[in-house]
């Protein structure tokens, strides 16, 4: 019998990617942010989170796709790392799923390489790919910052 698990889905641009709902810890509509001076290009700022600041990454530039539009603002999915808490920029966000491990597979060897560390492989659903994203992964600049 094949083992099920439940990921919270969301997107940047046209790109379907889940990460386990395990790791989600809230998602919060558009906040403002502290900026911080030197901080990687992918590190959007901090986020005071009912006393505990938090650092907020921009998946669009982590993951390599362009700015989004000026007028549109991204959704934070509050993830749990083994550092702490990361806040995700996201497009927008979707549903909560269940996926059957025999849907998944290793990541494509035509997803860029510095995009690879990130995707922890994919689901094969019947209508489109849902891409695994490694939390820990997208979080490690700004955590190292």
């Amino acid at each position: 019998m094949s083992a099920l698990q439940q990921l919270c889905t969301f997107y940047i641009a046209d790109l379907f990617i889940g990460l386990d709902v395990l790791n989600v810890q809230e998602v919060l509509r558009p906040q403002e942010l502290a900026r911080v001076p030197l901080a990687p290009p992918n590190v959007e700022g901090l986020l005071n989170l009912r006393g505990h600041i938090v650092t907020a990454i921009d998946l669009r530039r982590r993951l390599g796709f362009p700015a989004r539009a000026p007028d549109a603002e991204p959704m934070f999915m509050i993830v749990r790392t083994a550092d702490g808490f990361v806040a995700l920029l996201v497009d927008r966000v979707g549903d909560v799923i269940e996926v059957d491990e025999s849907t998944f597979e290793p990541t494509p060897d035509n997803i860029p390489a510095a995009t690879r560390t990130l995707i922890a492989g994919v689901h094969k659903l019947p209508q489109r790919l849902l891409h695994l994203l490694d939390a820990t992964q997208a979080a490690l600049p700004a955590l190292a910052a």
